[in-house]
């Protein structure tokens, strides 16, 4: 049990450290206003934690605990080295974690032999947090060059809601977004404790309006199929089928696939689309 004494040093040292960060650092959009506070503000903080404002300013002002989930993901919001991370777990009583810096996944092999011999349709293959591992030709002719896109960038819904061409390509881009943002929370659900997940919620938290009210709606889907309308610069409107492929004996990755009916228009635009 804590006592107040080591809560109330907790709130200080949040405190300390928040007013020592600027959105700039931890990957928040510059609003070009003036700040009337040093540092971050609290509801930055809380938002890229994936807490709540109010759980937030009790910690600092030393009335509550935090668990140990929310001392590791506020560890890493708040940039702690070791040293400054040991002290947090001690001020709050809690056994100390060791970092854990998740490595990014890279493309089994038998994803990527499949990906090489699917030519003639769009296709790519993502992890659990639907961050895109790699894809063919075709992917990058429908969607956008992820190549170009840094590698720490390339998560399907981070660019559902911040790059220009994604947003442009869906007939109803509402409809697509608010169903990523209710997959992702799925998918959070399996494993709260994800700090890659965490920290890309508390972004796109902060950068996007919708997706803060969507996420807060506690929207959740499971669907794996569907149709989505395109409008493409190239092959004009398409309407293609969307499939989701699962191992069944490693489903930490998942090939997504876009087709057409045979013989109609779409099917005629995504042939187009692999012409040179």
């Amino acid at each position: 049990m804590n006592s107040d004494a080591h809560l109330e040093e907790l709130g200080e040292f949040l405190r300390a450290r928040r007013a020592q960060l600027n959105p700039q650092t931890v990957g928040l959009p510059d609003m070009g206003t003036l700040r009337r506070v040093q540092g971050l503000r609290r509801e930055e903080v809380a938002q890229l934690a994936a807490i709540s404002t109010d759980y937030y300013t009790r910690l600092e002002q030393g009335r509550v605990p935090a668990s140990a989930p929310v001392l590791d993901t506020l560890a890493r919001v708040l940039r702690l080295d070791d040293d400054q991370r040991a002290y947090l777990y001690k001020l709050s009583g809690k056994r100390v974690k060791r970092s854990r810096k998740p490595t990014p996944q890279k493309v089994r092999f038998q994803m990527q032999r499949l990906l090489d011999h699917l030519a003639d349709i769009p296709a790519m293959v993502q992890d659990q947090r639907f961050d895109i591992l790699a894809w063919n030709p075709m992917a990058a002719a429908l969607l956008v060059d992820f190549s170009k896109i840094p590698e720490q960038q390339r998560n399907y819904v981070r660019l559902l809601f911040t790059h220009p061409t994604i947003k442009q390509l869906y007939d109803d881009w509402e409809s697509v977004a608010r169903f990523g943002v209710s997959l992702l929370r799925m998918k959070a659900a399996h494993d709260p404790e994800d700090a890659r997940l965490t920290a890309l919620v508390g972004e796109l938290s902060m950068q996007s309006q919708q997706f803060r009210e969507w996420w807060a709606a506690h929207y959740v889907a499971s669907k794996s199929s569907g149709t989505r309308v395109f409008h493409h610069p190239m092959a004009g409107v398409l309407s293609l089928d969307w499939d989701i492929l699962v191992s069944t004996s490693d489903r930490s990755q998942e090939l997504v696939v876009w087709t057409a009916e045979p013989g109609s228009p779409s099917f005629e635009g995504l042939r187009r689309l692999k012409e040179p």
